[in-house]
């Protein structure tokens, strides 16, 4: 009997031994951003385990410290780890900060807007402990130097804006000595790079004797070089029209602005009409008695005798020649029954003239 008894005790004194040994609890669940100390695949009933948040994160809601349990299974656990905030960068004065968010461990950029530069880097990381590395830069205004003056130029306007410094945009204006042109743009900028843009040249210019034209006469300066800007006066003989300016100048490709000639008048081989000139009727013979200029231009009439109208064409003496429009028909003074055609009414302006 006793010994039945001792079997028994000692049974289920095993059969507790399994069930005890059968109850430890698992690893431990992952937690985002969380480390578990100590870190194990299996813990026995009563050991301790303890979250924490990685660098950079903080804790929120829920136990950090949890015991293994005698059914083995672990409690529900709410920690949430959330990363640090970085405090709001600000607005970046003459520039713009680009991010997505303020957290760790998340980067800015920055940029200047043209004309100012960084003084400092060009981004900042959020840092472990919730500040911002390097710390956040600064956008400072770009400057130029004093500008070169070029070879035979003054400078005539310039007004630094920052000390003896130019900022962006800033401009300054040369001119050149007399008798040099200026090749270039007389106005340079200080760029958004810290530089001007290209210099102009300043380089002599000289210009050949003008030639006197047939039938009239040049006058230039009695000197024995002409130079730059220096100007001669053309002028024609009685009965000559100057083709041209009166002036011209000597311009910085070493030619004269112009080459004026002189244009013979016209002779008229029509005694007696009446035209237009200048929006005005006008007897050929009272008005161009000692001949028609250069560039004068008239308008004869001529018949329509199917439409019993008249109409005019042109005629423009050019350089002592002038055609007489066919369709004109000089009125004798003879046949004084017919009308001049300057008399008869005008042909609608649609109408072909022919007579």
């Amino acid at each position: 009997m006793a010994s039945s008894s001792s079997v028994l005790i000692l049974g289920l004194a095993f059969l507790c031994h399994v069930a005890v040994a059968g109850r430890t609890c698992p690893k431990p669940d992952e937690l985002p951003f969380a480390t578990v100390v100590p870190l194990k695949t299996v813990y026995e009933p009563g050991e301790q385990i303890v979250y924490s948040c990685q660098p950079g994160y903080t804790s929120r809601g829920g136990m950090r410290r949890f015991t293994c349990p005698l059914t083995g299974h672990w409690p529900i656990n709410t920690l949430k780890c959330i990363p640090r905030v970085c405090p709001f960068a600000g607005l970046l004065e003459n520039g713009a900060v680009r991010y997505t968010t303020f957290e760790y461990p998340n980067t800015i950029s920055f940029s200047c807007n043209p004309g100012f530069y960084l003084s400092g880097t060009d981004s900042a990381k959020c840092t472990e402990d919730g500040k911002w590395t390097p710390p956040v830069p600064v956008c400072a205004p770009v400057t130029c130097p004093p500008p070169t003056i070029p070879k035979f130029a003054t400078l005539g306007t310039y007004k630094p804006s920052a000390g003896n410094n130019s900022l962006y945009r800033d401009t300054a204006v040369f001119q050149c000595l007399p008798q040099y042109a200026m090749f270039g743009n007389d106005t340079i900028t200080c760029t958004a790079h810290g530089n001007w843009t290209v210099l102009p040249e300043c380089k002599e210019v000289k210009c050949p004797f003008p030639s006197r034209p047939d039938n009239g006469f040049v006058n230039y300066p009695a000197k024995q070089v002409l130079s730059y800007k220096d100007k001669a006066t053309y002028g024609c003989h009685d009965t000559y029209v100057l083709d041209g300016p009166e002036v011209v100048e000597c311009n910085k490709f070493g030619n004269w602005s112009a080459q004026p000639s002189c244009k013979a008048s016209c002779k008229l081989s029509v005694k007696k009409a009446t035209v237009m000139y200048q929006g005005e009727k006008v007897k050929l013979q009272d008005k161009f008695k000692n001949g028609m200029l250069h560039g004068e231009k008239v308008s004869f009439f001529c018949k329509n005798k199917e439409k019993k109208c008249s109409y005019t064409e042109d005629a423009e003496c050019i350089d002592g020649t002038i055609e007489i429009p066919k369709c004109f028909k000089e009125h004798s003074s003879l046949a004084f029954w017919k009308t001049d055609a300057s008399d008869v009414k005008p042909c609608e302006t649609d109408v072909q003239t022919q007579s």
